[in-house]
């Protein structure tokens, strides 16, 4: 699927739909916070959450006391949304609109967060795209927070194809730079009462030796 389907797709769910109407929506985004804090990040450093507009999260983490906040995503209704819900709180998030496959990340980060993406990327291409813009945006000894469907979850989500991934598969996918910290799955209570599994996974980034 091009960029320019999958960025018309996303602008139309989040032009149609508040957060609280999407499957993914939670009230509180408990394990990704929770994850975040087991990190040992500093509030002062940096984080980037892909795919990350609409989510909660970003209002979580600023309540806590994190202060150098990024969120990339494809759709600017959703990052309007998000914006909207923060409101003056929306001035201290660095807001960027784009594709994460074509990410030319500005500086690296400390931590990288991805509840929504990944398991979109069907391809070996677009999987290999994110991966390289991950480890280009991130410092040695940063690390990755990544939830995805799991086995036995969802096939599809907003009409889309997904991928499921346990540990495994992403260690395959992710490689020896990588290594796994901490897993937990989860099944996710939808707003229409359905239930999803879900698992989020904490790695870190050894560098990538060139």
């Amino acid at each position: 699927m091009s960029q320019s389907v999958t960025k018309k797709h996303w602008e139309t769910v989040w032009s149609e739909k508040l957060p609280d109407e999407t499957s993914w929506y939670q009230q509180e985004a408990t394990i990704s916070l929770a994850m975040i804090k087991r990190s040992g990040l500093a509030h002062g450093e940096a984080l980037i959450d892909v795919g990350g507009g609409a989510s909660v999260l970003v209002g979580q983490l600023l309540e806590d006391g994190f202060r150098d906040i990024t969120v990339l995503d494809i759709s600017a209704a959703a990052l309007q949304q998000s914006q909207t819900q923060l409101g003056r709180g929306a001035s201290q998030i660095n807001w960027i609109e784009g594709d994460v496959c074509q990410f030319e990340p500005p500086r690296r980060y400390a931590l990288w967060h991805d509840r929504a993406v990944f398991h979109f990327l069907t391809s070996s291409a677009d999987q290999r795209r994110y991966i390289e813009r991950l480890e280009r945006s991130l410092v040695a000894g940063g690390q990755l927070i990544i939830a995805t469907f799991a086995p036995g979850g969802p096939e599809k989500c907003s009409g889309l194809d997904i991928v499921q991934h346990d540990a495994d598969s992403l260690q395959c996918l992710f490689g020896g730079a990588w290594s796994l910290l901490e897993e937990q799955l989860d099944t996710h209570l939808t707003p229409a009462g359905k239930q999803q599994k879900f698992g989020f996974y904490r790695f870190e980034f050894q560098g990538v030796q060139h």
